[in-house]
């Protein structure tokens, strides 16, 4: 009897205390038992408990979620990557830079190396979910030869549906956590509960930050296009490649102009140096003639 008085009156003196610590067993009773509506998976989530330095490690798209129920709209990420052969390089990629904005698409990234020998251009664009395959049949006609092309697609709507149930229970437990800050009177005890929903409110943010990229990115298709005059610079080369003594012969004259190349590229470097390793091998050679001979 008397240890539960004096539990009823450190209650009465701590009352903001008691109903922190009544929510987070309130949290972890409901989360071991699934009764929340959702059970963070191991293998993305390290934790999603409502403590002080809970955080969520978020995975990455298309990573897979419990299953959720039929919805009507779903969410499907799709990326394609292809390799054309093309007469000219820079032009071509204006070309295609212009019809990819011209069908509602936007550039992410352009370059072009070697332009004087055998040119090779990656471009990366995004562009409406519903003008993938038409640019890509017209990718087809623009060039001499498409020589490695592949398109794949995932369902990130259960992942989306999940982030939603996160945010739902997040959202109530702030709630929770704002009436005990209303209620609270103690200064260590208003800063412990404001640490908490800070913390949530981190948490929040996160789960939306996540589900916004998911939504814009399974709005836009991402297309990584490969270009080049020459099929052998391109990053996908045949399976079974014929034998064909003009690409043999290009082959061999660009390594004979490399190897020409560093060869003079080292005969400048040796010349610059001769001011050091001159005065070297000639004061050797005096020295060895000057020197009395055994």
């Amino acid at each position: 009897m008397e240890v539960m008085k004096k539990f009823l009156l450190w209650i009465k003196n701590n009352k903001a205390t008691a109903a922190l610590l009544l929510v987070v067993v309130w949290l972890v009773l409901n989360q071991r038992s699934g009764r929340v509506g959702w059970a963070p998976r191991s293998e993305e989530f390290s934790s999603l408990e409502v403590r002080r330095g809970a955080s969520v490690n978020l995975p990455p798209a298309g990573g897979g979620a419990p299953p959720q129920p039929e919805v009507k709209e779903r969410l499907k990420v799709e990326e394609s990557n292809i390799s054309l052969v093309v007469d000219q390089v820079r032009p071509k990629v204006e070309q295609i830079t212009d019809y990819v904005v011209g069908r509602g698409g936007y550039l992410v990234s352009s370059s072009i190396s070697q332009p004087q020998e055998a040119p090779f251009a990656t471009l990366v664009v995004r562009l409406p979910n519903q003008e993938l395959r038409p640019t890509l049949a017209y990718l087809r006609q623009l060039a001499v030869k498409v020589t490695n092309e592949y398109l794949q697609g995932w369902d990130v709507t259960d992942e989306y549906l999940d982030l939603e149930a996160r945010l739902k229970t997040l959202y109530q437990t702030k709630a929770k956590f704002e009436e005990i800050l209303a209620q609270a009177q103690k200064v260590n005890e208003i800063l412990q509960v404001q640490r908490e929903i800070i913390n949530l409110q981190e948490q929040i943010d996160r789960l939306k930050g996540r589900q916004e990229y998911l939504r814009k990115t399974a709005q836009n298709a991402k297309l990584t296009i490969y270009l080049s005059t020459d099929e052998w610079s391109l990053p996908y080369s045949p399976e079974a490649p014929a034998f064909r003594p003009k690409v043999i012969f290009k082959q061999a004259v660009r390594s004979l102009v490399l190897n020409l190349r560093r060869g003079v590229a080292a005969g400048i470097w040796l010349a610059v140096y001769s001011v050091i390793w001159l005065p070297l091998v000639l004061g050797y050679y005096f020295w060895r003639r000057r020197s009395p001979r055994h």
